[in-house]
């Protein structure tokens, strides 16, 4: 009944193990990494901030409008009469009867009313004049001093202003162009990372995959020497064999099992290496997937040589198109450091408001104007140093240049060496295959001969270590022809990458502002 109920759960849980472990090509480890690295990720980061850059360079095409407002409190008001001309306007009335009274009180106007009484009632009621219009006219001197107060203690002021480049030396399109060129720049990084990533993959892939084949083989060659023990013992217990020939095999078969232990540790390092490449250490445990490739009897390896071909990686390589890139960015940088020193030229406009104002003399109350006009800029004398900045740029271009010349011979040469190890291992391999056809026959004669008594037990053994050797370097050869033809693919730039989306761009300027706009 146990029996019966252990059938069941062997039934029910095995296929759910198979389930969910997951079985991964190298394709699908590649798009993993694509999609999971964080480096990856960073370099697409930088992609997005290379267009936004562009995009803000994109701008300065456009008519910047500028919002600009202020208040000041201060101690003292403007005052545009002096404390004399106050006093004067204040005292205006006074002065003036001071001034018209002055003859009625001489002494000709004296004797002339001492004779003549019946004039002193006209004297006096136009003395009663004159100083009611001296009343008068204080006022007025009084209002009119008022009037001129500035009352600038508290001001308010605020303007709106247009400015539109129309000639900036040069500066505006060559900034454009930089960041265009950055963009591109952030493009190939972007491309060159991801074939880096994919090398990377390939590596752990492709050691998970040898370390597994050879894991197998151990564990053969441990459950060989068990099989061998066994007869041994027998054969003992026969009379036909001795201690010495138990502990030869005993021996073998120690270091059968730290061999398989040794494999299956770096197996372990080398799926969490993968994993982790693969991005999936956060979400997947490494124990829960298997590799198409890992358990193949035979790793299908092109054993086609291949032919260097520089012109073809020269066209495609992203690195040596990044240093381009890079050449024409700082030949930009140059004509940047010479528009500073060449004429520029923009529109202005603009409207400004402030309170107190003085458009309809001074009034405590919001009141503006507007403005349109040009402004001209250039420097006239600074001792040749635009020159020299302009030949400091022009010698970073240079320098870019040969930077490029440079890595266009290194790569070149990166292709010459990578053809040549896929061809060393593609002779290698053919070399082990023949080598482990020999061991295999070697071990089937050793193994027929000591069964027939015709062949002492360390001749069996060293044919089996032997054989054990051919098979790991045959795996070995296998996965260095795997690995040198994705290293020589890298050289070459023929990396195969995944179709991405289309990345939405925006242009901010119109075209034809591009070219009238300098």
């Amino acid at each position: 009944m146990k029996k019966f109920y252990l059938l069941i759960i062997s039934a029910l849980v095995f296929p759910c193990a198979l389930h969910a472990q997951r079985i991964l090509t190298l394709n699908e480890c590649r798009d993993l990494a694509l999609r999971n690295n964080k480096s990856l990720a960073m370099s697409r980061s930088e992609r997005d901030k290379a267009m936004y850059t562009r995009m803000a360079a994109e701008t300065n095409y456009l008519p910047k409008v500028q919002a600009l407002a202020g208040y000041v409190h201060t101690g003292r008001e403007i005052s545009i009469l002096n404390k004399d001309q106050k006093n004067r306007l204040n005292n205006l009335g006074t002065s003036f009867a001071e001034h018209i009274s002055a003859p009625l009180q001489s002494q000709q106007a004296q004797a002339l009313l001492a004779a003549n009484p019946d004039l002193m009632p006209l004297v006096q009621q136009l003395q009663g004049g004159i100083a009611q219009v001296g009343g008068a006219l204080n006022g007025y001197g009084a209002r009119i001093v008022d009037a001129f107060r500035t009352d600038t203690r508290d001001i308010v002021a605020g303007a709106l202003l247009l400015t539109q480049p129309l000639y900036m030396g040069g500066k505006i399109r060559a900034y454009d162009n930089i960041t265009h060129y950055s963009e591109r720049l952030a493009d190939l990084k972007y491309t060159a990372d991801q074939s880096e990533i994919i090398l990377e993959v390939d590596r752990a892939y492709w050691q998970v995959v040898s370390l597994s084949n050879k894991l197998q083989l151990a564990r053969n060659f441990h459950n060989t020497l068990q099989k061998l023990d066994s007869d041994v013992q027998k054969m003992i217990a026969e009379g036909v064999a001795t201690k010495a020939n138990e502990l030869q095999v005993a021996v073998k078969l120690n270091e059968a099992e730290m061999l398989v232990t040794k494999v299956e540790d770096g197996l372990t390092l080398s799926r969490m290496l993968l994993a982790q490449t693969c991005g999936m250490s956060d979400s997947i445990d490494t124990t829960a997937f298997t590799l198409k490739d890992e358990y193949l009897s035979d790793i299908a390896v092109d054993t086609t040589f291949t032919v260097s071909n520089s012109a073809e990686a020269f066209a495609r390589r992203p690195e040596l198109a990044q240093l381009e890139t890079a050449v024409n960015i700082y030949k930009e940088k140059a004509k940047i450091e010479k528009a500073a020193y060449l004429p520029q030229i923009a529109f202005v406009g603009g409207v400004m408001v402030s309170n107190p104002n003085g458009f309809n003399g001074f009034q405590n109350k919001f009141a503006g104007t507007w403005s349109v006009g040009f402004t001209f800029k250039m420097p006239v004398w600074s001792w040749h140093e635009g020159r020299y900045k302009v030949r400091a740029a022009e010698a970073e271009a240079a320098m870019a240049a040969y930077r490029a010349e440079e890595v266009r011979e290194k790569i070149g040469l990166q292709v010459a060496q990578e053809t040549f190890r896929v061809n060393e291992a593609i002779k290698k391999l053919r070399l082990t295959r023949k080598s482990l056809e020999k061991a295999e026959e070697n071990l089937r004669i050793a193994n027929l001969g000591y069964k027939e008594g015709v062949i002492v037990l360390s001749d069996v053994l060293q044919a089996q270590t032997a054989w054990l050797q051919a098979n790991s370097e045959k795996i070995d050869a296998q996965v260095d022809v795997m690995l040198t033809r994705s290293m020589l693919t890298k050289a070459m730039g023929n990396t195969v990458l995944p179709a991405e989306p289309e990345r939405k761009t925006k242009t901010v300027a119109p075209s034809f502002l591009k070219k009238i706009i300098r």
